[in-house]
């Protein structure tokens, strides 16, 4: 998967490590900013993906498309598709140059809109992963855990770096009787949850 990567995919990923790089360092506070996850983040998100059961790709909050393109990779590797949401205009402009410049259009569909509004409208899930407005998590949480299919996998970013800001989240999901969570010290850290089996009789889903 990883060593399958093509140029003019490396190439774009290098584009926006760099620019995500010179913006952290100049302390950047502009609304357009990257901020996107680490490579290491994104190889992990791969291999999650790849795991995944059958069902709905989703991510919430594209930015400048990074993380979709190392998902693109699970993608290739599993003949599947991933449906990217972003609200800014700005960033799905973005976005959608870089998946051109990366030719993932045939299995990255971009959408531009409101993530919790997208989840209002979408079928069984089997991987979802959030990197969007961090007020934004818990409300598409607690939409889209009852989506996940048996064993589907839900991220979400900056569990460790915004662990204050996260706070109300993390507490709902490292708690939710409806998944095993934990948090993943990769990158700026990384909430996972998998979707248990439901309990005969609780009629929880």
């Amino acid at each position: 998967m990883f060593l399958e990567l093509t140029p003019e995919t490396l190439l774009r990923m290098k584009t926006l490590e760099e620019r995500d790089a010179a913006e952290r360092k100049a302390g950047s506070r502009d609304p357009r900013r990257l901020r996107q996850i680490s490579s290491e983040t994104g190889r992990f998100l791969a291999l999650c993906a790849a795991s995944a059961p059958d069902g709905a790709w989703i991510e919430i909050g594209t930015g400048g498309g990074y993380s979709a393109l190392w998902i693109a990779a699970a993608c290739r590797e599993r003949g599947h598709k991933l449906v990217t949401v972003e609200i800014d205009p700005y960033k799905a402009d973005l976005a959608s140059e870089t998946f051109r410049a990366a030719g993932v259009g045939d299995v990255v569909d971009l959408v531009p809109g409101d993530g919790v509004a997208y989840l209002e409208k979408v079928g069984p899930v089997s991987f979802l992963f959030l990197d969007a407005d961090k007020e934004l998590y818990l409300p598409c949480y607690e939409r889209a855990v009852p989506l996940l299919v048996q064993g589907g996998i839900l991220l979400a970013d900056n569990a460790v770096s915004k662990r204050d800001v996260l706070e109300l989240f993390l507490a709902r999901a490292l708690s939710d009787s409806r998944v095993d969570a934990t948090v993943v010290p990769v990158g700026e850290g990384v909430l996972f949850a998998r979707k248990k089996a439901r309990v005969r009789g609780s009629g929880r889903a």
